[in-house]
This record gives C-alpha cells, sequence and structure tokens, in this order.
C-alpha cells in the first residue's frame, strides 16, 4: 500500500467522529413531533388555497402528504 492510501483511512475514522458528536444533538421527541404537525398544517393550507385557485380538490391530499414528508425530513430549530 502506498502512504496516500493510508493516510485516506485516517480520514474516515476522523470523519465518523465527527458525525457521531453531530448524532449527540438529536432532537426531543416533543420538537420533532410539533415539526410534523406543523408541517402537516402548512400542507393543507396551501392544498387548501390552490385546491380553491384552481378548483381541483386532489391538491389538498397532496398538500397534506407534501408537509407531512416536510415535517418528517427538516430537522427542528434548536430550543
Amino acid at each position: 500500500m502506498s502512504k496516500g492510501s493510508q493516510s485516506g483511512k485516517t480520514g474516515g475514522a476522523g470523519m465518523s467522529r465527527k458525525s457521531r458528536e453531530q448524532g449527540a444533538s438529536q432532537p426531543s421527541p416533543q420538537a420533532r413531533r410539533k415539526q410534523i404537525i406543523v408541517g402537516i398544517i402548512m400542507g393543507a393550507v396551501m392544498g387548501i388555497v390552490i385546491g380553491a385557485i384552481t378548483q381541483f380538490w386532489l391538491w389538498l391530499p397532496a398538500g397534506l402528504a407534501l408537509g407531512l414528508a416536510t415535517g418528517a425530513i427538516m430537522k427542528p430549530p434548536a430550543e
């Protein structure tokens, strides 16, 4: 093995330590639940608005699904 490939292995250990430090600051379940609820509410509002503009009621379920996905993916703000 060359020295270049060996130095790449030490960088990987540092990366995992950094990811462990970031993982330690996980949001609380209450903050996660609140984020999902806010996402669903915002999706419902957008679905109703777009549905009213286009006169097509299926925008409401699409808005709810988008709000749920956004609320589940986004990280809640730090308290």
